[in-house]
């Protein structure tokens, strides 16, 4: 499968990053991808951008190189009743919000309380994508979590960065994770979680557990980027952006 777009991306902003974002989108216009989102680390990670940065996305263009940009946030997940690091007012300004737990804003809890942090995330509705489930540092139960994904419209993340070069040990449960979407049609996006220009678009090994579960093209979110614009337009979002 062709995959054409990467929204899971950071920049310098984020402070343990190594690209800005010009040097990004270029990056990406050169593979070949049509949208790209830029979701720095939510304020409340160490070293992440102040609150202010998030509410300056407005000078940029909407296309750079030719690459349709969504200007987001990777949120953290700062307790276990689902609240982030971002307020309504912040979130709603943003094209789209991942949610993601991290150990320096949540503290790795039970099973019980880490699978509740997630669920009650979802209840918001901002909240677009589930980040790093798979996440071993931070055990769930995947079969609730992907439950209430398709339950409440929100789309889980296989990251290619837990295969390769953090949270080791993510990939059997992201492989469950997977597995369980593709029993359920709950739809999935695959993320690069890029921290430098040169592995954005790079899902090889996600894109290899796709193939081998045989996931189907329409619960994959990145084989069009109009699947993506459309379904951010449906909760709302992107009302600048056309589907052409």
């Amino acid at each position: 499968m062709k995959y054409v777009l990467d929204v899971h991306t950071h920049t310098v902003a984020s402070g343990h990053a190594y690209s800005t974002l010009l040097e990004n989108a270029k990056y990406a216009s050169e593979i070949g991808l049509k949208l790209l989102g830029t979701t720095e680390h939510g304020p409340q990670m160490p070293n992440a951008p102040h609150i202010w940065y998030f509410h300056n996305f407005r000078v940029l263009p909407r296309k750079i190189y030719g690459v349709t940009m969504l200007h987001g946030c990777e949120a953290n997940i700062m307790d276990y009743d689902g609240n982030l690091d971002l307020n309504d007012k912040d979130a709603a300004n943003l094209d789209i919000i991942i949610a993601s737990l991290h150990d320096p804003c949540i503290k790795p809890g039970t099973i019980e309380e880490n699978t509740q942090a997630i669920l009650k995330a979802m209840d918001n509705p901002y909240v677009d994508i589930i980040g790093h489930s798979g996440n071993p540092q931070f055990p769930i139960y995947e079969e609730e979590i992907v439950k209430k994904a398709k339950e409440k419209n929100v789309l889980i993340e296989i990251n290619n960065s837990s295969f390769k070069t953090s949270r080791k040990g993510s990939e059997p449960i992201c492989a469950k994770i997977a597995e369980l979407c593709k029993v359920s049609g709950t739809k999935v996006i695959l993320g690069t979680d890029s921290h430098i220009c040169f592995t954005i678009g790079e899902f090889d090994k996600v894109g290899e557990l796709m193939e081998r579960i045989g996931m189907p093209e329409e619960l994959i979110m990145n084989t069009d980027h109009r699947k993506l614009i459309s379904y951010l337009k449906s909760k709302g979002k992107l009302k600048d952006i056309s589907l052409d």
